[in-house]
């Protein structure tokens, strides 16, 4: 029930963590890491192997190659507040060479309220040398070094990239330039408040090898011209998807093969199936088939640096309803440095004296600017109101710029996807109080001396005692989950009378490390939910959190029930399945509770915020359903690795789970034949095919048995099938049009002969073999020369392909010949079944490992055939941050619905859109209008004590509401309808409801149900049908 977690806890067995500045004369402090971890993480180097187990979900984004390249990378995080600890936190589980966080401060109590590795008791202390050792934890592969000496420019030289926070702009320029002559990479983040500023200079000459990250496209073709801009036709199956600009290689092209293996050529969409190439009048004349793939190319791109960019800056915008921000708050950054400059301290929280002067030091900036940086009018709210926050210090906006900055320095390292150009700045004013006339005093927000200082001094002590009282419900201790409980904990959320109850059902294991940051390596096979819960109280003692290992669903809802949901403030997902999240959506409809919903996909996130009887639900909207492969294409028609990959899996699926399955079910459940035989089409055929198979005929007795069936499988599939297609189809075949039968997306295939020389063929019979071995409790064997030994004795059948066997082209065809089952064929299968009590159940046995084998490609098809979600931890603290916002003004009760942001970035292009959540949509019966969120409550107890009856309940909308009903129904259950037959009518109408229910559901009511939940028809007075809400009928 994870999202896409990260986390573990290091078991570093003879390793000494050393903490203080006395330890070098460098003033640094290291972990020594250069054995091996017991938990068998290496040391990295240059040299190192790339961990698969541990990076990969993060392997599916960056891929190998940009994974190599940043394990090359040495990074300088200086400023180890809140948002240098993100960045921090993030790059060192991306997994470069090493990194150097560096602070010359001592952590005061503003840090706490976003510094996730500082505690009560390291205040005073340096923040770098206190953050190091937890850091270092992170990801045992890259080595973390605390320095506190000054940043000079000799000490720059040893990094590839340096990102600067909490630093003054003459630092930042210094440096900055220093860095751009030397060809340094810089990243220069800061946050202040509700405010973020993120810039950066990859150099003169920075090369990026893939600037969005998306798998390269591919289409086949049907035509090419011979002109002097040839173009090219795809099969109308698809469209390319190409863009101008794109290049483009050819293979398998017929007749024009001069374009075959040519060097990239860039193509000009002419439409969504069209696109012109190179000059192709020297070329021969096309004939058929060809496939153009797509093919990345590297591009070069300038930056400036951080002083010539400042005068003529280059904006990135995160949000298009704030398009004018970017310069306002570009200036307004400049005037906080001046007045920091100037006092040596933060503007006051919402002082109107500091307010005032920054405005006038924002003017004098901006009038000094000769470029294109001057605005042309400043924006005198704005500017003020970052004077009123600017000493804050918020947790979710730190892992938001945290998360993008993380981003943009493994770009740096490795020239995947595209970077920030230049300037990038974010606000969240919404999260301030609804109105603009609404003004904290300077006494509210006021330190207190306790670690929600840098929070207080933006939103007072109020909210704080709103955040402390909160009970919230998160599902899902995963990525998401684990960053989630990271800004609870910071934010203060339940640390007084509140609490957060986190349910997830599954365990640790050592891939989620890499984005699951509460976790560490010790903790794999332990609960995340449990072992989540337990990091968080280490970071904010005061958090009350309980973990729980429930699945939500209709199976707990005993324990998640009317009295638990409605004592919840509010819900957050982070889950990684739709069906999971839209039952919680369900539930939050029903008890009305907001729910915060977010999901990554590689560089991809999305936040959407559901508020009652405000927002759309998460339900109300759905992603169209994901493109299936015809069964047809896959068994006898492949033409993409995609197919082949599938087809792999679906096989691997049939003979060693569904089949094993299907034949225990048998031998175990007295109702599998009469369940099996109800099945559809011909799958009763199918299924009982497949037990016959398991238990009779391939059953069996020897490890010589079994080899022998991995090599007649293999005969059967890659020979005789292959054999028997060529045979109903002849390569020259031609369609009943005159076309070629094996062209456009059918490739000719051809058969293939064993050969025990052939290392693939001997994998595969060994694989096969051990597989079925297992599958029925026999020993296996990985013994080569034993197994090619067997195989000379084994008997192949000589194949003959046969006429009159039907091969079906299209799925319509193979749906029509299913339709109707061969009741002969299926006695006979059922008469051929062994009985199941005489069958010795000791002769088979299905072992679970046999599910979860891993397919040979290991990273190709895992991806593909396991349907990977590709994760990176970056993208999970950016969304979350987002998330944590929206959790702001959900708890401060925010009203309108402009104040709250749906979101959706890709870190890779970099992209962000922000937009108003969509109103619940308004229905109307009568002049009644009602959304989503509007029901009829209905008590079902009468005041003389006795519960209603049909015929109540019937009257009871027909007087109150005026309307009659057609047809009543609860859950799959038709209570009641129009057309129901008289008897059974005056059986029902003086009974009372929840006995018909009953009845008719088959089901006792739990005592935890407290009400029903009842669907109507109904038409009004004029006889017509009227859409209306749902009943909600109490019981209890």
């Amino acid at each position: 029930m994870s999202s896409s977690p990260l986390s573990k806890k290091r078991r570093l067995s003879g390793t000494e963590t050393k903490t203080g500045s006395h330890c070098s004369s460098s003033n640094s402090v290291r972990t020594d890491l250069s054995h091996t971890p017991a938990n068998g993480m290496a040391k990295n180097g240059n040299d190192a192997e790339i961990d698969e187990g541990l990076y990969s979900r993060q392997l599916y984004v960056l891929g190998h190659d940009a994974m190599k390249r940043m394990q090359n990378s040495s990074v300088l995080v200086s400023g180890m507040r809140g948002l240098g600890v993100e960045i921090a936190k993030n790059v060192i589980l991306g997994g470069v060479k090493s990194v150097t966080v560096h602070d010359q401060g001592d952590a005061e109590w503003r840090d706490l309220s976003s510094q996730f590795y500082i505690r009560e008791e390291d205040l005073g202390q340096n923040r770098a040398e206190v953050s190091q050792p937890h850091l270092a934890e992170l990801n045992n592969y890259v080595s973390v070094t605390a320095y506190t000496g000054e940043l000079t420019e000799d000490y720059l030289t040893k990094f590839q990239v340096v990102v600067l926070t909490n630093s003054t702009l003459d630092e930042q320029q210094r440096l900055g330039e220093f860095c751009h002559t030397k060809e340094i990479k810089l990243v220069v983040a800061d946050t202040r408040g509700l405010f973020g500023q993120l810039f950066c200079d990859f150099g003169e000459e920075m090369v990026v090898y893939d600037t969005n990250g998306e798998q390269p496209l591919s289409a086949m073709i049907s035509m090419i011209t011979k002109d002097s801009a040839g173009v090219v036709t795809c099969l109308d199956e698809a469209r390319h998807g190409f863009e101008s600009g794109d290049h483009v290689t050819f293979t398998e092209v017929q007749g024009m093969t001069e374009l075959n293996g040519c060097q990239p050529v860039e193509i000009k969409v002419l439409g969504p199936y069209t696109f012109s190439i190179c000059d192709t009048t020297g070329f021969s004349d096309y004939i058929r088939g060809g496939i153009v793939t797509q093919v990345k190319m590297a591009k070069k791109i300038s930056f400036k640096s951080i002083c010539t960019s400042m005068a003529e800056p280059e904006f990135m915008l995160t949000d298009f309803a704030k398009f004018d921000h970017p310069g306002q708050l570009h200036a307004g950054f400049q005037a906080i440095h001046a007045f920091q400059k100037k006092h040596s301290r933060l503007p006051a929280p919402w002082s109107q004296a500091d307010g005032e002067e920054l405005l006038t030091l924002a003017k004098e900036v901006n009038s000094a600017q000769t470029g294109s940086a001057k605005v042309e009018q400043l924006n005198e709210a704005l500017i003020k109101k970052m004077a009123y926050v600017a000493a804050g210090d918020l947790s979710p906006i730190n892992a938001f710029i945290g998360g993008v900055a993380a981003q943009e320095v493994m770009k740096a390292s490795t020239g995947k996807f595209m970077p920030v150009m230049q300037w990038l700045y974010f606000d969240a004013l919404e999260c301030l109080s609804e109105g603009d006339d609404v003004m904290l005093t300077e006494e509210e927000c006021s330190p207190r001396n306790c670690r929600y200082d840098g929070q207080i001094a933006v939103f007072g002590t109020k909210l704080q005692d709103m955040l402390a009282n909160q009970r919230y419900f998160l599902v899902g201790a995963g990525a998401i989950g684990c960053e989630l409980l990271k800004n609870f904990a910071m934010i203060g959320l339940a640390s007084g009378n509140g609490e957060v109850i986190v349910t997830d059902m599954d365990t640790i294991e050592k891939s989620n490390l890499n984005r699951q940051f509460l976790f560490r390596p010790s903790d794999v096979t332990k609960m995340k939910s449990d072992t989540a819960a337990a990091a968080v109280k280490k970071m904010n003692p005061s958090i009350n959190i309980t973990g729980h290992q429930n699945r939500v669903g209709p199976d707990t809802e005993k324990v998640y029930d009317d009295d638990f949901f409605e004592s919840l403030d509010g819900v957050a997902n982070a889950l990684d399945n739709v069906d999971a999240r839209m039952y919680m959506d369900r539930r939050c409809v029903y008890y009305r509770k907001p729910l915060l919903e977010s999901g990554t996909l590689g560089t991809k996130g999305n936040v959407q915020v559901v508020i009652p009887f405000l927002t759309e639900s998460y339900s109300s909207s759905q992603d169209p359903p994901e493109k299936s492969i015809p069964i047809c294409t896959l068994k006898n028609f492949p033409n993409a690795i995609e197919h082949t990959l599938q087809w792999a899996r679906d096989e691997f699926e049939g003979l060693f789970k569904q089949s094993p399955e299907n034949a225990m079910q048998y031998l175990t459940d007295p109702k599998f034949m009469e369940r099996t035989l109800k099945l559809p089409g011909a799958q009763p055929v199918e299924v009982l095919e497949a037990v016959y198979k398991t238990l009779v005929t391939d059953c069996p007795h020897s490890w010589a048995d079994c080899v022998a069936w991995a090599r007649n499988h293999w005969q059967c599939q890659y020979s005789n099938n292959i054999r028997q297609l060529l045979h109903n189809f002849p390569p020259q075949q031609l369609t009943s049009s005159g076309a070629p039968f094996w062209s456009g997306p059918k490739r000719c295939p051809h058969p293939l002969e064993f050969s025990t020389s052939n290392e693939l063929h001997m994998d595969y019979v060994v694989a096969g073999a051990n597989l079925f071995a297992q599958t029925y409790g026999l020993p296996g064997s990985t013994d080569r020369a034993g197994v090619v030994k067997i195989l000379q004795d084994v008997k192949v059948p000589i194949f003959s392909p046969r006429s009159g066997v039907k091969i079906h082209v299209s799925d319509q065809e193979l749906q029509n010949s299913n339709s109707s089952v061969d009741d002969s064929k299926l006695e006979e299968l059922k008469s051929q079944l062994p009985l199941p009590e005489a069958f010795q159940l000791e002769s088979i046995f299905f072992q679970a490992e046999n599910y979860d084998i891993p397919p040979a490609d290991r990273h190709k098809s895992k991806l593909i055939a396991g349907k990977i979600i590709p994760a990176i931890a970056t993208t999970t603290s950016a969304v979350v941050g987002l998330v944590c916002l929206e959790l702001i003004k959900i708890v401060q009760g925010h009203k309108k619905l402009e104040s709250y942001k749906n979101g959706f970035m890709n870190l890779a292009l970099p992209f962000f859109g922000f937009s108003e959540p969509i109103a619940a949509p308004k229905h109307k019966y009568y002049e009644i209008d009602w959304t989503l969120w509007d029901r009829f409550e209905v008590t079902g107890l009468q005041p003389n004590g006795e519960e209603m009856t049909l015929r109540q309940f019937l009257d009871y909308f027909k007087n109150e509401h005026k309307l009659e009903i057609t047809m009543l129904s609860q859950g799959v259950s038709m209570l009641y309808s129009f057309f129901m037959p008289a008897a059974k009518l005056k059986e029902r109408l003086d009974l009372p409801m929840t006995e018909i229910v009953t009845k008719v559901s088959k089901k006792k009511l739990g005592k935890h149900v407290k009400a029903l939940v009842f669907e109507l028809c109904c038409n009004d007075l004029s006889d017509e049908d009227v859409e209306v809400p749902y009943v909600r009928y109490t019981i209890r």
